[in-house]
Order: structure tokens, then C-alpha cells, then sequence
């Protein structure tokens, strides 16, 4: 197998600012502390088997979801990052456990993350949307969803030149 990617941990302070949201929607209250706590225990993604082809990504949060007629989905930051070699892109897929038993799928059906994300403004923290149809309880550190490193090519008559500033959306921006 030809290694072409390296997972690390964004720093803390960026994992706090792509936590509040949790914290704020989370029924029990986080400090600091607990967020340090939590960030000290992010396992960085792996595989599970020799023949396994996905990471395993965990949840660093444990949450209670029930979905309503307004909210259905949360974004989960992962306080994960990817170091990609170029010409190739990391797919995210819900876990199959996950989808399933418990009907849950990523609110963009695939994730797609790119090798120049690395370089973001958000330290190419890699988020996770999944969106909920039943109640849902996951603990913290349970395994979310997978990653796949794919190659991919290019058209012949291809000529960006545009670099990434930012994630989400951030390629659409002109």
C-alpha cells in the first residue's frame, strides 16, 4: 500500500472555537476544563483490520439528539486534521452500524475532503454533519464515520490556479 496521508490534531484553540456550538446546544455544561480533558483524549482516526479500507473517526462528544421539525442535524468537530498528498481526496461515509441501526446519514451524503484543505484558515479541521431521523444516543468517542482515501484525476484542458482560504463552502466563493 502506497502511504500518502498523515492524520494530526488542530490545536486546541481551534477546536475550542469549532466546539462552541456544541457547547451551547449540549444539555450539560462544558467547561473548559472538560473541553481540554476531551481534546487531550482525540484518537486520531485508524483502521480497525488489515483489509479494512475506512479510519475510523470518533466522536470527541457524547450528545443526546432528537430531531424536530426545525433541527434534524448536528455538526460534530472532530479536532482532527489531514496532511493528503496531492492527487488524491479523503471520502467520509456514515459507519454502516450507524446508518443502519440507527437511520443516521451526513447531511451531504458524502464528505469530501480535499488535499489543500490541510492549508484552510480553520486548520482543515475536518466537521462532521449527520443528520438524525429517530433519537439518538452517542457516547463520546464512538466511531462515526469512516475515511477512504481515494485518487482522482484531472481533465486535460484543466487550468485552476485558485487556492483554498477557507472549508466549508469556501470553493464556491468567487
Amino acid at each position: 500500500m502506497e502511504k500518502i496521508a498523515k492524520f494530526e490534531k488542530v490545536s486546541f484553540e481551534q477546536f475550542k472555537k469549532d466546539s462552541e456550538h456544541i457547547v451551547l446546544t449540549s444539555s450539560n455544561i462544558i467547561t473548559e476544563e472538560d473541553l481540554k480533558k476531551t481534546y487531550e483524549h482525540i484518537k486520531l482516526p485508524e483502521r480497525k483490520t488489515l483489509g479494512s479500507a475506512g479510519y475510523d473517526f470518533c466522536t470527541p462528544f457524547g450528545f443526546n439528539f432528537e430531531p424536530s421539525k426545525n433541527h434534524n442535524s448536528l455538526l460534530i468537530p472532530t479536532g482532527i486534521r489531514c496532511k493528503i498528498s496531492e492527487g488524491y481526496v479523503l471520502l467520509l461515509y456514515v459507519r454502516s452500524s450507524l446508518g443502519i441501526k440507527q437511520k443516521v446519514t451526513l447531511s451531504n451524503g458524502t464528505g469530501v475532503i480535499d488535499s489543500d484543505y490541510y492549508f484552510a484558515d480553520n486548520e482543515g479541521h475536518i466537521l462532521i454533519s449527520l443528520s438524525f431521523n429517530q433519537v439518538t444516543h452517542i457516547k463520546p468517542f464512538d466511531r462515526i464515520v469512516q475515511g477512504v482515501f481515494v485518487p482522482f484525476g484531472i481533465t486535460t484542458d484543466d487550468d485552476v490556479t485558485t487556492k483554498r482560504t477557507g472549508g466549508i463552502g469556501s470553493t464556491g466563493k468567487e
